[in-house]
C-alpha cells in the first residue's frame, strides 16, 4: 500500500457524455441491464486491461501459468466538485495485490506488511507444518500400519478357535449320544469343555492387551496432532472475529456496520470466505469515504471462465447473493435505488394460448416471462390464471414448468385420474418434449449430446451450476436446424428435466458454449429469451389416443 496514490482511483471519461442523460435512480445491483454510461465506463477499462501487463493470467494463451478468469466493476460517479467520472474495482486479488493504482482500495487491507492477519497466518501455516509432520511421521505410521495387520491378525485367531471350541463341542455331544457314559468320562468331557473356554478367554484377553497397547501409542501421536489441531480452530476463529470486525461497511448516510455484524442474522452467520472483497462493496465504500455521489454500477468477467459456474469474457453479471446480498443490504441504505425489476413485472404478460381442451386434460402455450406457478413476491402464473378462469368448472392440476422466461406449450390434467397417468408418462420419459432456440454463435456439430451434472448454486441462488460432485444427472440432445448472421437455430430435446438445464448445456464451455440468445442468467439479456417449448407428444391419459401438438416460436 505503501506505492498507493488514492488521487488515481477517480478516471475521467476519455470519451465526450455530456450527451448521455444520467439514470434518476442508482442500480439495482442483483438484477440489471447496464446503463448507456455505466457501459462507456466498463469499455474505457477493458481497454486499460489489454494495454497494461498484469501479474495474473486472465487467459489460456499462457501455458506456463494456470489461466484464472476475473471479475471487474466501474461506478460511475460524481466527485465532490461535481466532476462526472468512474471508479474501477476488481474483485479478490490481483496476482498477490489487492492494491493497485487505478483501482479503489480493498475494504480492509488483509496483506499489510506486519499486520495481524499475515502474522495469525503465519502461525497457522505453522501449525499446519506440525499436524502434517506428525501425520506422515514413519512411527505413527508404523504403529498404524501394525494396528491394522494385528487387528485383521487377531480376528483370523479368535474366529479360528472359535471354530475348534465349536467342533470340540460338537465332538464331546457326539460321544454323549453314542457312548455309556460313566462318572470319569463325564468328568473328563467337562474338564475339556473348561479347557477351551479358559483357552479362548486367555487368547481374547491377550489379543485385547496386545491391540490395546499399540492403540495407545497411536493415540500419542493422535492426541497431539487433535491437540494441535484444536489449537489451530480456536486461533483461526479469534482471526476471523477479528478480521470480520475490521472490516466496516458505509452506507449512503455515513453509518458503518461490521461484517460480523451484518451476517449474524443471515441463516450462515458466519460470513463466507472472500466476503468484502467483491467489487460492488470495494466501489460504493470508497465513493462514501470521498463524498462521491454514485451514479450507475456495472460489474464485468474478463478472462477464463470457472469450470462449475457460467462466466463469459466480457459479459455484464450482477453481484453475487451469498456474500454480496446482506453487505449491500446495508450499504445501499440512503440511496434511491431502482426497483427489483423481477418484483415490479406488470399484472398481465403476454395472454395464454389455449391449444386444446378436453374432458381429461388442457394443453396451453404459455407466453415469456410469465411463471409457471405463482413465486414468492408475484402471484401472477399461469396457474393463477387458469384456476381464476376456471374457478366453477374444474381445477387445473400442474404437471410440469416452465422457466419464467420460456413460452411454450404446458400441459394440465382436469381430474386426478389423468394426473396420474399423464405423471407416469414423465417419469418414465415416454412423454416427448422439443425446444427450438436461437444461440449466440455458431455451431460445429450438427447434433449430437450433453452430458452435464447440475445442482443449484448455494451461494448465488436461482443459478444453477455443474458439479460432478452433487450434480444430478442431466442429459440434452440436440440437432441445428441453420445457422444464419452469426446465430444457431436449434433443437433440444431434454432427456431429463433439471432447472435451467436446456440454458445452462447450451452456455457452458463444456457444453455447447454457445448461449441462448437473451439469456439474462447465462448470457446477454435482450427483449426476450429466445427459448420455446414448441412440441409435445405422449399418449391420451383415459382414452390411450396418440396426441401431438406443436406451436411455432415468435422468434422464428
Amino acid at each position: 500500500m505503501s506505492n498507493f496514490d488514492l488521487n488515481t482511483c477517480f478516471t475521467k471519461f476519455k470519451t465526450d457524455v455530456s450527451g448521455i442523460n444520467l439514470p434518476k435512480k442508482f442500480t439495482f445491483p442483483f438484477y440489471y441491464q447496464p446503463h448507456e454510461i455505466a457501459v462507456l465506463a466498463a469499455n474505457e477499462l477493458q481497454i486499460l486491461i489489454q494495454e497494461k501487463t498484469w501479474n495474473h493470467n486472465f487467459d489460456t494463451n499462457l501455458p506456463e501459468e494456470k489461466a484464472a478468469g476475473k471479475m471487474f466493476g466501474v461506478l460511475v460517479v460524481k466527485n465532490a466538485k461535481g466532476k462526472l467520472g468512474y471508479l474501477s474495482a476488481f474483485s479478490g486479488k490481483m496476482g498477490n495485490q489487492v492494491a493497485l493504482n487505478g483501482f479503489v482500495p480493498p475494504i480492509f487491507n488483509r496483506l499489510k506488511t506486519n499486520g495481524y492477519y499475515l502474522a495469525g497466518e503465519e502461525e497457522l501455516n505453522q501449525i499446519n507444518r506440525k499436524v502434517w509432520a506428525l501425520e506422515k511421521n514413519a512411527v505413527f505410521k508404523s504403529w498404524k500400519d501394525l494396528l491394522v495387520k494385528e487387528t485383521t491378525y487377531s480376528s483370523v485367531v479368535i474366529n479360528t478357535e472359535k471354530q475348534s471350541i465349536k467342533e470340540n463341542k460338537n465332538l464331546r455331544k457326539n460321544i454323549r449320544d453314542n457312548q455309556e457314559l460313566t462318572s470319569t468320562l463325564t468328568q473328563r468331557l467337562g474338564q475339556k469343555s473348561i479347557h477351551d473356554q479358559l483357552r479362548f478367554k486367555r487368547i481374547k484377553k491377550f489379543w485385547k492387551g496386545r491391540l490395546t497397547f499399540i492403540q495407545s501409542k497411536c493415540d500419542e501421536f493422535q492426541n497431539e496432532i487433535d491437540r494441535f489441531k484444536n489449537q489451530r480452530k480456536a486461533m483461526s476463529i479469534s482471526l476471523q472475529k477479528k478480521l470480520f470486525s475490521d472490516y466496516k461497511f458505509l452506507d449512503a448516510n455515513n453509518e458503518f456496520e461490521t461484517l460480523w455484524n451484518i451476517f449474524k442474522n443471515t441463516p450462515t452467520r458466519i460470513p463466507p470466505s472472500g466476503a468484502g472483497d467483491c467489487c460492488a462493496p470495494k466501489l460504493l465504500q470508497f465513493a462514501y469515504q470521498q463524498k462521491f455521489e454514485p451514479i450507475a454500477l456495472a460489474e464485468f468477467w474478463w478472462g477464463v471462465s470457472p469450470n462449475s459456474i457460467i462466466r463469459k469474457h466480457n459479459y455484464f453479471y450482477p453481484a453475487c447473493r451469498s456474500k454480496c446480498e446482506p453487505i449491500l443490504g446495508h450499504m445501499l441504505k440512503g440511496l434511491n435505488v431502482d426497483v427489483n425489476p423481477m418484483l415490479s413485472k406488470p399484472d398481465t404478460i403476454g395472454e395464454i394460448e389455449e391449444i386444446f381442451q378436453d374432458s381429461h386434460i388442457l394443453v396451453i402455450n404459455k407466453p415469456a416471462e410469465l411463471l409457471s406457478i405463482p413465486g414468492k413476491n408475484i402471484k401472477d402464473s399461469v396457474l393463477t390464471r387458469l384456476e381464476i378462469k376456471y374457478l366453477n368448472q374444474f381445477r387445473p392440476l400442474l404437471l410440469h414448468r416452465l422457466d419464467m422466461s420460456t413460452s411454450g406449450i404446458m400441459i394440465f390434467a382436469k381430474s386426478k385420474r389423468a394426473h396420474k397417468h399423464l405423471q407416469k408418462q414423465f417419469l418414465n420419459r415416454t412423454l416427448k418434449k422439443r425446444y427450438i432456440a436461437l444461440l449466440d454463435g455458431e455451431l460445429e456439430n450438427k447434433e449430437g449430446s450433453i452430458d452435464l451434472p447440475l445442482r443449484v448454486d448455494l451461494d448465488n441462488r436461482p443459478y444453477q451450476m455443474v458439479c460432478y460432485e452433487h450434480g444430478k444427472a442431466s442429459l440434452t440432445e440436440y440437432k441445428v436446424i441453420s445457422i444464419k448472421d452469426g446465430k444457431t437455430l436449434i433443437h433440444f430435446h431434454p432427456i431429463t428435466g433439471r432447472t435451467h438445464q436446456l440454458r445452462v448445456h447450451a452456455s457452458h464451455e463444456l457444453g455447447l458454449n454457445r448461449s441462448i440468445v437473451g439469456d439474462d442468467l447465462y448470457g446477454k439479456k435482450l427483449n426476450r429469451l429466445h427459448l420455446h417449448a414448441e412440441k409435445v407428444q405422449f399418449t391420451h391419459p383415459v382414452n390411450q389416443e396418440k396426441l401431438m401438438f406443436e406451436v411455432k416460436a415468435d422468434f422464428v
